[in-house]
């Protein structure tokens, strides 16, 4: 059965895709957080560039509908193995200040 609830298409999947765009952009992540700890206070000014480049990264595979499906299909099939042997699967986090 693969019939979505309203908590899965908008709380569950949407957040394995935050977690899959992170490691993605995981090159931008980190050059963002390194400008960030190098400027301190004037981060805001000085970090654009990298802000931008992050930015675009993960909104880049949040709008892509092909993403959304693979998201999707991992969800799935990690809530199929759940159903079947009730041992909750962790996903591995990316560690990053963002």
């Amino acid at each position: 059965n693969s019939k979505l609830r309203h908590v899965e298409k908008d709380v569950l999947i949407p957040q394995i895709m935050r977690d899959r765009a992170k490691e993605l952009c995981s090159d931008k992540v980190q050059a963002f957080t390194k400008c960030c700890q190098e400027t301190g206070f004037l981060m805001v000014v000085k970090c654009r560039q990298e802000n931008t480049a992050l930015k675009d990264c993960l909104v880049g595979y949040y709008s892509d509908p092909s993403f959304y499906e693979e998201c999707k299909a991992e969800y799935l099939k990690q809530r199929e193995e759940y159903r079947a042997t009730g041992i909750k699967k962790k996903r591995q986090k990316v560690t990053s200040n963002v």
